[in-house]
């Protein structure tokens, strides 16, 4: 494609860098810097300058002279965030410009935020800088900021092996048979299921075993919404079901009809998978589905 020819390219350049003074003020901030410090200038009026200025810029009055250390930390008051850096940013990675009003001054200074995300730097948020290595007296001393840290991760992952109880095991045996097992109480009269050894009203050891019916009356309920392997599909029914003729009830699965339809008081029954495919776990009920019998009163 051929060269525009009214177009020139040129360049500026200072061999050898621009150098410059940098006056007491900005000198003492900058050996600041190279010493792992951040400090202001104090105005008459008592402000704190970060970065220090030679002028109140409120009035133009002669600062004080006299420095503040300030920081390290601070907080972002504003942020632009640079999705696509340039080859002569602090970062090469996305990263934000933000206003960060350190700790012990007043006014805010502009450095570059490496927070991740945009979203992971609204106002507010509090940052520490990262210090290079090797300090020459530069701003870029500074090498960025970050987020303080205000959550961690940890993975966890713990293997164990949980043994069931005689109880337990003895009313699995009866779900693995088709059967629903429970206990009566022989102090409170009342019927108990799973199985347990112990009254929970009461405490008294309980020994009398009582074969329950599959059947019985859904008292409450939630539609989940989230997957369960355990559940035929999303939405899926959970509830508190009262057997017939036990006392407390026991928490299963709704099925067999839509999880808007399920209802308190709806009769339900057990339906359970095949024999060959019982095993000693509730699995072996695949969920409770309604009886078509008139909904109880609860």
């Amino acid at each position: 494609m051929p060269s525009d020819p009214l177009t020139a390219a040129h360049v500026l350049e200072f061999p050898g860098g621009y150098t410059r003074t940098t006056g007491p003020v900005i000198g003492r901030f900058l050996t600041e810097l190279r010493d792992g410090r951040i400090v202001g200038v104090r105005t008459a009026e008592g402000r704190v300058l970060v970065p220090p200025l030679e002028y109140d810029p409120g009035d133009g009055e002669p600062v004080t002279g006299e420095y503040v250390e300030v920081g390290p930390a601070g907080t972002v008051t504003a942020a632009a965030w640079v999705a696509e850096p340039r080859p002569d940013h602090p970062l090469d990675r996305p990263f934000a410009w933000a206003l960060i009003e350190l700790d012990g001054a007043d006014t805010a200074l502009v450095h570059a935020v490496d927070s991740g995300h945009p979203k992971a730097l609204p106002p507010g948020t509090r940052v520490r800088p990262v210090w290079r290595h090797e300090r020459v007296g530069h701003i870029t001393d500074l090498a960025y900021f970050a987020p303080e840290v205000t959550r961690i991760v940890s993975p966890i992952r713990t293997v164990y092996r949980l043994r069931a109880s005689p109880s337990l095991t003895r009313f699995l045996e009866g779900v693995r048979d088709g059967r629903f097992l429970g206990c009566r109480c022989a102090t409170c009269d009342q019927v108990y299921v799973p199985y347990r050894t112990s009254c929970p009203g009461c405490g008294e050891v309980i020994t009398e075993e009582v074969e329950l019916p599959d059947t019985g009356t859904v008292t409450t309920f939630a539609i989940n919404n989230l997957p369960d392997p355990r559940a035929p599909e999303v939405p899926f029914v959970s509830a508190y079901i009262l057997l017939d003729g036990a006392d407390l009830p026991m928490i299963a699965l709704v099925g067999g009809i839509p999880a808007d339809e399920v209802r308190q008081g709806m009769r339900v029954r057990a339906v359970w998978v095949p024999d060959a495919e019982r095993t000693l776990s509730m699995a072996s009920v695949r969920w409770f589905a309604p009886t078509g019998e008139p909904d109880v009163e609860l």
